[in-house]
């Protein structure tokens, strides 16, 4: 069988990494004046704690060469789906760790998106994989979904984007004047991009999430969406019961993302996550 390998940015919780056999390699955390291991060592209220306590974002890193060379000698044939190539040197680190070997059973796909983005390819490609079907079959499949996720989420603080440099002092006080919320989405080149301004309460915001699904509802794979957040558990039910209320998914998963991911968008940021069909 063709193990199914992804890293942390996938935020699957260890329960699903469990039940599909998807193995994650963690990525490197620098905060508060000492590196950690993604999910090993620190989670998403650990990291927002530091954050507090030191008043400085994070800095995250790819797993190193030789950690990806450990994990992808362990297996004969395999999948690795990696966070977008745009975001990370996951992808670059990953293609260098696998030079010199097969490349029909040891393969690199560049997922092009990020969080349970990753993880709806990754659970996807392990459903193939308990088919029987080899690693080069899996690929093609895979490779054909990446373009059909969608990924959008809620960012509840300009904090983290202006402290990263991702936005002006002004944006940051109009934005917080004004309840600004804004809504990211992954483009498909494996960018980000606000897709949306949602101006009044945070309800109105996840509101948006909803509508914007809803409107685009028969076009949508109903196998499998996540709702996946930053501390905000509340939140995260709310949504799985508006979209348990529109009686169509199979399967609504709840996560919550990990630090990588925390560390870029800040607490109480929430998404949803599917694909198209």
């Amino acid at each position: 069988m063709v193990k199914i390998i992804s890293d942390s940015t996938c935020d699957l919780s260890p329960d699903i990494q469990k039940n599909y056999d998807i193995e994650v390699v963690p990525l490197s955390i620098y905060v508060n004046g000492r590196n950690y291991q993604d999910g090993i060592n620190l989670n998403t209220s650990q990291l927002f704690d530091l954050i507090e306590q030191s008043n400085q974002l994070p800095k995250t890193s790819a797993p190193a060469i030789e950690t990806y060379q450990q994990v992808f000698n362990k297996y004969q044939e395999l999948i690795y789906i990696s966070i977008s190539s745009q975001l990370s040197a996951s992808y670059q680190s990953s293609m260098l760790a696998l030079e010199g070997t097969d490349p029909e059973k040891k393969i690199v796909i560049d997922s092009l998106n990020l969080s349970t983005g990753i993880g709806l390819l990754a659970l996807k490609a392990s459903e193939l994989s308990k088919q029987g079907l080899s690693a080069t079959e899996i690929a093609e499949y895979i490779r054909k979904d990446v373009p059909k996720v969608r990924t959008s989420f809620v960012i509840d603080t300009l904090d983290f984007l202006y402290k990263g440099g991702r936005c002006s002092a002004i944006e940051l006080l109009v934005g917080s004047l004004l309840k600004i919320h804004p809504v990211i989405e992954v483009r498909a080149d494996g960018t980000l991009g606000v897709k949306e301004k949602i101006g009044g309460s945070r309800k109105k915001a996840l509101g948006s999430l909803i509508s914007d699904l809803q409107s685009k509802l028969s076009q949508v794979d109903p196998h499998r969406i996540f709702v996946t957040h930053c501390s905000c558990l509340s939140d995260a039910d709310y949504l799985k019961q508006e979209i348990s209320n529109l009686s169509y998914f199979d399967d609504i998963l709840i996560t919550e993302a990990g630090s990588t991911i925390a560390s870029h968008c800040g607490p109480k940021t929430i998404g949803i996550l599917y694909m198209m069909k």
